[in-house]
């Protein structure tokens, strides 16, 4: 009952205001998307990254952004950063387009730079806020992830995306959306949700982990004193220094998701996947065989060509389980009313992702830069004989 409470708060969130969008599907077309200055509390928003950055006099911040999404967010965030006593360096677009307030004297310095060199002059930054519209194919956002591997900063991710269909597929955004993500942001139980996650992390410390689903997955492992990235919120200086990996340094709002990749010789067992896209066509009926962390067998009742196709163009390290991760956030899980859809990354409570590929930033040993995320929304997780999720459901 506890953890369908969140839903059935949001629901009533939906129906209270005549400003809140109504309980529609989420759709593809760009009409649903909504306009931001009317659907989105941008003061809370703005208030709530600062509150979880737990900004310290002094501290070097840059933003990295798309102005044409959120326009009024990097205003408030500007604002609030200088409030805070903290040294604003400025927005990075991009874009073309740059707005005249965006620009500083350390962006008008890091102009024409690129690789390495831009990377060099982000290393004075203490936190980088990347916004919507951003990501690892931009300039500003590739070098502050330099930064991170170097051992220093951090950085918060508000991405205001990582929808998908149960299928695998992206979903656009939308109104309901937009309500679902502010009101995860603002009423997380932070403290609480960084407790659970402690406390998952020190049962999976000793004892073996098994998820199993209805459609035959099977697969077991050990994590031993892997790195494990609690993705409960806070972003602060005090938590980026105890970093031991890329993702430590790395918070992601809204949050939820504890991340770790298994030690390598440990991963044995089956994973049976749900119909999903594999190099562009859809496979039904797919079971991949672990052993020791490497893929031995592959089999599928359709489409099984498309799935050698994608393992094959993505080189050895396609063949190798990457890493798990655990949606622990409430407000975040799949949808037990209408149409069902997996939001932010798998981040809420009971969704379980199982990946393929590099694990490196996760601190694990297999390198290439292939990356897949495999989504599994009635999966049943048990560490030793403690069943943590039943069925898609936080159970513990």
């Amino acid at each position: 009952m506890k953890n369908i409470l969140p839903r059935i708060c949001f629901l009533l969130i939906l129906l209270s205001s005549a400003c809140q969008p109504s309980k529609e599907t989420i759709t593809e077309t760009k009409e649903s998307v909504p306009s931001d200055e009317l659907k989105l509390n941008y003061e809370a928003l703005s208030d709530m990254i600062i509150e979880r950055a737990a900004l310290q006099p002094g501290e070097r911040v840059i933003l990295v952004a798309n102005p044409a999404l959120f326009d009024t967010l990097s205003l408030l965030l500007k604002r609030k950063i200088i409030g805070a006593k903290a040294e604003y360096l400025g927005t990075f677009s991009v874009t073309a387009d740059l707005p005249e307030e965006w620009v500083t004297d350390f962006t008008r310095q890091a102009s024409g730079k690129s690789g390495k060199a831009l990377a060099d002059h982000f290393m004075t930054i203490d936190l980088g806020i990347m916004l919507p519209g951003s990501d690892t194919t931009h300039a500003p956002y590739a070098a502050m992830q330099k930064v991170l591997r170097s051992g220093r900063g951090r950085t918060i991710h508000f991405h205001w995306a990582g929808a998908y269909r149960m299928n695998g597929g992206i979903l656009p955004r939308s109104e309901q959306l937009d309500q679902l993500y502010q009101t995860a942001l603002l009423q997380t139980d932070y403290q609480k949700l960084s407790a659970q996650q402690i406390a998952f992390e020190k049962a999976a410390r000793s004892n073996k982990i098994r998820i199993t689903t209805p459609a035959g997955t099977d697969i077991q492992f050990m994590i031993g004193e892997r790195p494990v990235t609690r993705q409960d919120g806070d972003a602060s200086k005090k938590r980026s220094e105890a970093a031991r990996n890329l993702i430590d340094r790395e918070m992601e709002l809204p949050a939820g998701a504890i991340r770790v990749a298994p030690l390598e010789e440990s991963v044995s067992g089956k994973i049976a996947f749900p119909p999903m896209m594999w190099g562009g066509s859809m496979v039904d009926g797919l079971l991949m065989e672990f052993q020791a962390g490497k893929v031995v067998k592959v089999e599928a009742n359709k489409g099984l060509e498309a799935v050698h196709s994608e393992l094959e163009k993505a080189g050895p390290s396609a063949s190798y389980f990457r890493e798990m991760a655990v949606g622990f956030n409430p407000w975040l899980g799949v949808p037990e009313i209408g149409p069902q859809w997996i939001p932010y990354y798998g981040y809420g409570a009971g969704v379980i992702r199982l990946s393929l590929g590099d694990n490196t930033e996760l601190g694990g040993k297999i390198s290439g830069g292939y990356v897949r995320w495999n989504f599994f929304t009635d999966a049943t997780l048990t560490i030793g004989d403690e069943v943590w999720i039943k069925d898609g459901r936080m159970v513990h």
